[in-house]
């Protein structure tokens, strides 16, 4: 693991890492950020996984959690959003598919299948990677995300629920099977065998998964995608069939952006740390 450069921040460290990935057969960079009570003992992780076009630099820039996880005691991991410079013809044409748009699964679609293994990478190696590195304290996670990132955190929590406690999302795309930007990159990674698709959708999840604690769910009534790409209504839906716990809330005025994120990050980060420090 390389070193790209380390800040200190609110009385902890804020890093920016590199490593070489087995999974995706590329290197990887990811943040995090270190809160001063990890100086004395470990401390719960709360992955964060950013959206479309994002990188691992995005919300650890635009999302101003650090403050809140330092008041609270919680390391934030924000890894990227797809391999980058795979070397696969056509990866870098769209912005909706390709490199920044992993959309956290395990590609089985040749070209795709040999690097784009997001799913993999942030269930298994980057926490192997966190935890013999950084001053964690190796129980149950919490996940969070934005937009596609929403997505990721709420297909990875679900399907693993012994590995994350606690699962929160901004404005997530809640039925990728459902909407353009799901269908597309479906298509694209995992063909069309449907089946797969139901693997990473998590209308379709819900149904079979519950977790222990609620899921918290902020929306913008502004938002430009809410109708088209999010359906967070099917997400409601499909939690109130399964008896599965949700805080959706809904807000006027706010729309896609990190402006919005920042509102709501300190409400998202007091749920975790409420749930991951009763374990």
């Amino acid at each position: 693991m390389k070193t790209r450069s380390e800040q200190s921040c609110f009385g902890g460290t804020q890093g920016f890492y590199e490593h070489r990935s087995q999974e995706t057969g590329t290197d990887m960079q990811f943040a995090v950020y270190t809160p001063p009570s990890a100086k004395n003992e470990p401390v719960p992780v709360v992955y964060y996984l950013a959206g479309l076009t994002c990188t691992d630099e995005t919300a650890t820039i635009k999302a101003g959690a650090q403050r809140v996880a330092a008041q609270l005691g919680l390391m934030l991991v924000m890894p990227d959003t797809s391999p980058r410079g795979a070397m696969i013809d056509g990866e870098d044409e769209s912005w909706d598919f390709g490199t920044g748009a992993g959309f956290y699964l395990d590609a089985t679609q040749a070209p795709w299948s040999k690097n784009y293994r997001m799913y993999s990478y942030i269930t298994k190696e980057l926490p192997s990677l966190i935890a013999a590195h950084f001053p964690s304290d190796n129980g149950p996670a919490g996940i969070m995300g934005h937009s596609m990132g929403g997505h990721g955190a709420l297909t990875i929590g679900l399907k693993n629920t012994e590995q994350y406690a606690s699962i929160t999302a901004f404005a997530p795309i809640c039925a990728p099977s459902q909407c353009p930007w799901g269908q597309k990159a479906f298509n694209g990674y995992l063909g069309d065998n449907k089946a797969e698709w139901d693997e990473y959708d998590a209308v379709a999840l819900v149904n079979n998964i519950q977790t222990a604690h609620p899921i918290l769910i902020d929306q913008g009534k502004a938002d430009p995608f809410l109708e088209q790409e999010l359906n967070p209504h099917l997400f409601e839906q499909a939690c109130k069939a399964a008896d599965q716990p949700l805080i959706y809330r809904s807000h006027s005025g706010y729309d896609h952006s990190y402006y919005f994120i920042q509102s709501f990050m300190e409400d998202h980060l007091l749920h975790h740390s409420k749930i991951l420090k009763a374990l």
